[in-house]
């Protein structure tokens, strides 16, 4: 993608939520079947949910953004017990789980951020 028309496109926590539902796209397409219906499910939905809030909050106004922006970090918050209780099931690795929690704090930090230099 050489130019970009959409202003969020630019945003580095927006591309860091991209490269991360992939990443869990890849790393849940190993688990059993028997986990596709909840977990896998769940944290797929739950990932994407970052970079689609990104997205849409983007287009509205800047109080609307700031909303949209905390539904994105609420969606990180809910991807730690899903992938804490896959930890537990050992669908995930401890290396795995250590790396997709700190991309988890990573983001929800960056969108902190992000919101807070909106209310200036």
């Amino acid at each position: 993608m050489s130019t970009t028309y959409f202003n969020f496109e630019n945003l580095t926590v927006y591309q860091k939520s991209v490269v991360l539902s992939k990443d869990i796209y890849k790393a849940t397409q190993k688990w059993p079947r028997e986990f596709l219906f909840g977990l896998t499910d769940q944290l797929r939905r739950a990932v994407l949910s970052i970079s689609l809030n990104i997205a849409e909050g983007s287009s509205r106004t800047n109080k609307d953004f700031q909303h949209f922006l905390s539904i994105s970090r609420g969606s990180c918050f809910e991807c730690i017990p899903l992938i804490q209780i896959s930890l537990e099931l050992n669908l995930l690795t401890k290396i795995e789980y250590s790396e997709l929690y700190n991309r988890f704090r990573e983001i929800a930090q960056m969108l902190s951020g992000l919101r807070s230099s909106l209310r200036k």
